[in-house]
């Protein structure tokens, strides 16, 4: 095989004589377009609108804010809260009532049962502003004497049946099953468990729990 190389391939011969080339190297090139890159940025912002201020960029920065009237146990309360705030953190974190609770926060495991006008609503999911003028039951406000009077029949019945373990799940089960009794649907044990489906025990004390919302549904 020729190992001969063509014309074309050869590189011509360098001449001592002759003149450097004009053409600026790599180097050079990348170190000038930063340079005119980095002048023609500052002009603009000298030239331009000049930038914001701290507290003007927090304000930029802040999110969108509202404000709510509504009642919650038989107490008036007007907040502001961001428009993102759910009524569950409103009742926890503004209003420091942590007896509804915050398990899976997507509205799966009914938790954080609250009755809002009467209607029983999963209030992790349910925007805060958009609750002007309701009226709130969270279990706090659920006996009718209060903290420290008599208990609702629901809350004795849990404690006769010993329908509870751990608790986490209780507040949202006893007032999900009130909102089952006021809605009517306690005509069967079977009728319970489907509209009290939403509540999830995870302690297992299903039987008991269903057992206490057809004890008081029955008045006994």
């Amino acid at each position: 095989m020729s190992t001969e190389l063509t014309e074309s391939a050869v590189s011509p011969p360098i001449d001592p004589s002759a003149e450097p080339s004009s053409a600026p190297s790599r180097r050079t090139f990348i170190a000038t377009t930063t340079a005119v890159g980095g002048a023609v940025v500052a002009g603009g912002l000298i030239a331009g609108t000049p930038l914001l201020g701290a507290d003007e960029a927090a304000a930029a920065d802040a999110p969108p804010s509202g404000s709510v009237s509504l009642t919650v146990n038989g107490r008036r309360h007007t907040v502001a809260v961001d428009n993102r705030t759910s009524l569950l953190d409103l009742l926890r974190e503004h209003l420091e009532l942590p007896g509804t609770k915050k398990g899976c926060n997507a509205g799966a495991c009914g938790a954080c049962t609250v009755l809002v006008d009467g209607r029983r609503v999963n209030s992790c999911l349910t925007l805060a502003v958009r609750l002007e003028g309701a009226e709130v039951t969270t279990i706090e406000g659920l006996a009718p004497g209060g903290a420290d009077g008599e208990l609702h029949p629901l809350q004795k019945a849990f404690i006769e049946e010993d329908a509870f373990q751990c608790g986490y799940c209780t507040p949202g089960q006893i007032m999900s099953g009130v909102g089952c009794i006021e809605e009517g649907h306690t005509g069967s044990k079977e009728e319970i468990r489907e509209w009290m489906s939403g509540n999830i025990c995870r302690c297992g004390c299903y039987v008991k729990i269903v057992r206490a919302v057809e004890q008081t549904a029955r008045g006994k």
